[in-house]
């Protein structure tokens, strides 16, 4: 059990590592200022709901995840 939880942890660490990478390397994603994310600016105060970003965020774990335990079988 142990042995399994492990491997998820270190799989997990490897996968936030490209994403952090990717993220560093490729500022031109323009991830968290999509068209359809609420941005609410007032004399002493913002609000910034990223909508948008969720749900292509979303959508791409999704597919990585649906992938990943598609290869497994």
């Amino acid at each position: 059990m142990s042995y399994e939880i492990g491997r998820l942890l270190l799989f997990l660490g490897i996968v936030l590592a490209v994403i952090g990478l990717v993220l560093m390397f490729l500022p031109g994603l323009r991830l968290g200022r999509l068209p359809g994310d609420l941005v609410v600016r007032r004399e002493n105060w913002s609000l910034y709901v990223p909508v948008v970003t969720s749900i292509v965020l979303s959508v791409v774990l999704t597919l990585i995840l649906w992938l990943i335990t598609w290869m497994r079988r």
